[in-house]
């Protein structure tokens, strides 16, 4: 099973996104061009693409020649399939286990006031995984998208954010939940390099509770 951060910034690009999903469907082996061809983008980036998803652990390579190709004949092409039962996804996406990871985190760290500690600790953990998106070349919408937060500009500026990844939680708990979540892309942000974005509560029924602001 890969690392799930490792997974997350793997996963932040658009194209290797695609990438992935087309693979993950498909009932055989997937070569570069099958690939290319059903994500429409050069062989090459596809080529690029797969192996880094090779490298995050999300996909496994070899070398496999086409059936209908007799053995000995040119080079068997380079195809792509999943690595073991690949990365938890559901539609929509959900991530529940970051926000029981800051939750245990925060009890342990200071039991009395569990709930401050919660808040520090998602800032910060926002602040790391988005200095670690940033160094794989991802900027907001591509961190957001990658995450599960569907995000999408609008005419004045924001971001709305179209899915909430701890929806259940939130349901339930919602001014912890949707705290704990403002306070993690607050710190997303920060670790991105857009500190001038401002993250803001501003709950939308069948949504997420934050939406950015972008500087003008």
């Amino acid at each position: 099973m890969p690392d799930r951060w490792t997974a997350v910034a793997a996963l932040a690009d658009p194209s290797r996104r695609a990438l992935y999903d087309h693979v993950r469907h498909q009932d055989h082996p997937v070569t570069r061009e099958e690939a290319a061809d059903a994500t429409g983008i050069t062989r090459g980036l596809a080529a690029f693409h797969l192996d880094k998803l090779v490298d995050a652990g999300l996909l496994r390579a070899r070398y496999q020649a086409p059936p209908d190709q007799p053995r000995g004949r040119g080079r068997s092409p380079k195809v792509y399939e999943l690595a073991g039962d690949g990365l938890a996804v559901t539609i929509p996406e959900r991530r529940y286990e970051l926000i029981a990871e800051i939750l245990a985190d925060a009890v342990v760290d200071d039991p009395a006031h569990a709930d401050a500690a919660a808040r520090r600790l998602a800032g910060q953990r926002g602040r790391s995984l988005g200095a670690g998106l940033a160094e794989d070349g991802c900027d907001v919408l591509s961190a957001l998208g990658g995450l599960g937060f569907e995000p999408r500009p609008d005419a004045q500026r924001r971001v709305l954010l179209h899915n909430c990844p701890f929806h259940a939680l939130a349901t339930r708990h919602t001014a912890l939940v949707c705290g704990l979540n403002h306070a993690f892309l607050t710190g997303l942000l920060e670790g991105l390099g857009a500190a001038d974005a401002e993250a803001r509560l501003a709950p939308r029924p069948g949504a997420c509770c934050v939406e950015l602001n972008l500087p003008s």
